[in-house]
């Protein structure tokens, strides 16, 4: 198996500090929400927060990503006003208990985007891409963070009927072009790319995408890999999310492999010992 690689931006640019993406890292994620897929990811009080986030910085993660609004499919539309109540009290509380850890908030809103930064968040993850926020590029351009980019069609109440694909690599990167200009035209300079594993895919379509994963490095960008115990896994084992540590693994060990930068993962530790091991196989 060989490891062919487009030349890609291999470092971000996070608070005035150089993140070096050449040795993949992983993302923490922090659930701020009642309702998110995986049960044992949803932290709702403040103590339970640092807790988690704690553990998840000394297992190794590089980022925590906190989320206010589940992106499960079929998840129920929330206010703005209540994302932020759910959103604020975390922000600041890993920014007094963690001031080191680089903090990304989870949002498509433009407006919660631009409160989180000014709370203390370092970069922003868009599940919408900017397709729920038409403000959200010039606001990320004025921020002057770093964004995360997913892909998705419709919204995670529709998602899962948005699945006709002729070419699902090839329609996942002709979404990015165009998108990829208008940030570069605003001056955005990290820019990172998900390609939304799970939302608006079947599980046929996300393993056509795992296996075709070194494609997408034509669009020259850091590519972040959301697979963790996502139904993508555990439909195909038959099994639920709780049991999908394993399966999660094993094909954070194929994306590493075809070239992810970033893992975002519920468990640290173990995506962590991929990275390692992954490492180590290519003589790094």
């Amino acid at each position: 198996m060989q490891n062919n690689r487009f030349s890609t931006n291999n470092t971000l640019t996070v608070r005035g500090q150089v993140v070096d993406l050449s040795q993949p890292r992983v993302m923490g994620i922090l659930n701020i929400t009642p309702d998110s897929f995986y049960a044992k990811s949803r932290t709702m009080n403040e103590a339970e927060i640092v807790r988690h986030a704690q553990q998840m910085v000394e297992a190794g993660a590089t980022f925590l990503d906190v989320g206010a609004y589940s992106s499960r499919p079929g998840a129920e539309d929330i206010a703005p006003e209540e994302e932020w109540q759910r959103l604020a009290p975390a922000i600041r509380a890993i920014r007094q208990q963690l001031p080191q850890c680089l903090l990304s908030v989870d949002t498509f809103r433009a407006s919660i985007a631009q409160r989180a930064v000014e709370a203390g968040a370092d970069l922003i993850n868009d599940i919408s891409a900017g397709e729920a926020d038409n403000t959200m590029f010039e606001t990320i351009a004025r921020l002057r963070v770093p964004y995360v980019a997913m892909h998705m069609r419709g919204t995670p109440r529709t998602m899962t009927q948005l699945t006709d694909y002729t070419d699902v690599v090839r329609e996942v990167i002709d979404y990015f072009h165009p998108k990829l200009e208008t940030l570069r035209a605003l001056g955005v300079a990290d820019v990172i790319i998900d390609p939304g594993f799970g939302f608006a895919k079947n599980p046929a379509q996300g393993f056509e995408l795992l296996r075709e994963l070194r494609a997408l490095h034509v669009l020259a960008k850091p590519l972040l890999v959301g697979l963790s115990r996502k139904s993508m896994i555990w439909k195909t084992l038959g099994i639920t999310a709780p049991e999908a540590l394993n399966g999660t693994s094993v094909l954070h060990t194929v994306a590493l492999w075809h070239g992810a930068s970033i893992l975002r993962v519920h468990d640290v530790r173990e995506a962590v010992e991929c990275v390692q091991l992954i490492q180590k196989l290519q003589g790094k």
